[in-house]
C-alpha cells in the first residue's frame, strides 16, 4: 500500500512531543476503535461510505435496517438508488450516497465476487470511496498499519503541532512519520474520540485535557 510523500519538515519540537501525545490517548482511550457499527468488511464499506459528512451516531441508527434488506453486495447490487434512499434519508447527502452504494455494489461482484478487496488502490477505485475510507475499512477490517485522517485527526495534529499541513493526504504522512507504524490505527482512533470529547472545534476543553502541559494549542 503506498503512502504520500511530505517534502515540507515537520513544525517545531513535534518529533519530542508525539511520544507524550500517544502516551496520554492510551491512557484515556486504551480501546479506543471505531464507533461505526459492522459485522463484516462490507457493511464497514458501507457505513464507511455513509459516514461522510455525517455521524456515526446517524449512520449506526440508519444501518441495521439497510443491512436487513440488502445484507450483501450481491443484493445491494440489484438494488436502484431510489431503492436505497428510504434506508438512509436521514443521513446527510442521501441522494448522492445511494448512488454510489448501487455502483460500488456492482462493482464488488463484477470485480471482486462480491466481497470487499483487502487492497488499498483496489477500494479506493469504487465510488463514493476514497484514501481515508479505504484506510478505515483496511485497518479495521483486515487489520492493515493505516491512519485515516478526517476532520478531527487533521485538527488535533495541527492543533498539537503534528503537522503543518490542511491536505489530509499530507497530515497522513507527516503523522505517518511521527508515530509507530504498529499503532497507527490506534492512534487514528485514539485522535477522533479526543476530538469528539474534549479537543472540539469551537469550543476545546484545554482545562480538562491531559495534554494541556505539553501542547502548543495551534490555533486556539
Amino acid at each position: 500500500m503506498t503512502r504520500p510523500t511530505s517534502p515540507a519538515p515537520l513544525p517545531g519540537g513535534a518529533q519530542a512531543r508525539a511520544p507524550l501525545v500517544l502516551s496520554a490517548l492510551e491512557g484515556l482511550y486504551p480501546d479506543a476503535r471505531t464507533e461505526l457499527k459492522f459485522r463484516n468488511p462490507f457493511e464497514l464499506l458501507v457505513a464507511t461510505v455513509l459516514s461522510a459528512q455525517a455521524t456515526d451516531v446517524s449512520v449506526n441508527a440508519a444501518t441495521p435496517a439497510l443491512f436487513a434488506r440488502y445484507p450483501d453486495a450481491h443484493a445491494l447490487g440489484r438494488a436502484a438508488p431510489e431503492d436505497i434512499e428510504p434506508y438512509i434519508r436521514s443521513i446527510g447527502l442521501y441522494r448522492g450516497k445511494a448512488r454510489n452504494l448501487a455502483a460500488l455494489a456492482r462493482l464488488l461482484v463484477e470485480r471482486h465476487g462480491g466481497e470487499v478487496p483487502g487492497d488499498f488502490d483496489a477500494v479506493v477505485a469504487l465510488p463514493g470511496a476514497g484514501r481515508k475510507t479505504a484506510n478505515v475499512v483496511l485497518s479495521n477490517a483486515y487489520g492493515y498499519p493505516a491512519i485515516a485522517v478526517d476532520t478531527h485527526v487533521g485538527r488535533l495534529a495541527r492543533r498539537l503541532g503534528l503537522s503543518e499541513q490542511t491536505h489530509p493526504d499530507k497530515v497522513e504522512a507527516d503523522l505517518g512519520r511521527l508515530f509507530p507504524r504498529d499503532r497507527w490505527v490506534f492512534l487514528h482512533h485514539a485522535l477522533i474520540l479526543h476530538g469528539r470529547r474534549i479537543c472540539l472545534a469551537r469550543r476545546p476543553q484545554c482545562p480538562a485535557c491531559a495534554m494541556q502541559d505539553f501542547c502548543p494549542k495551534v490555533g486556539v
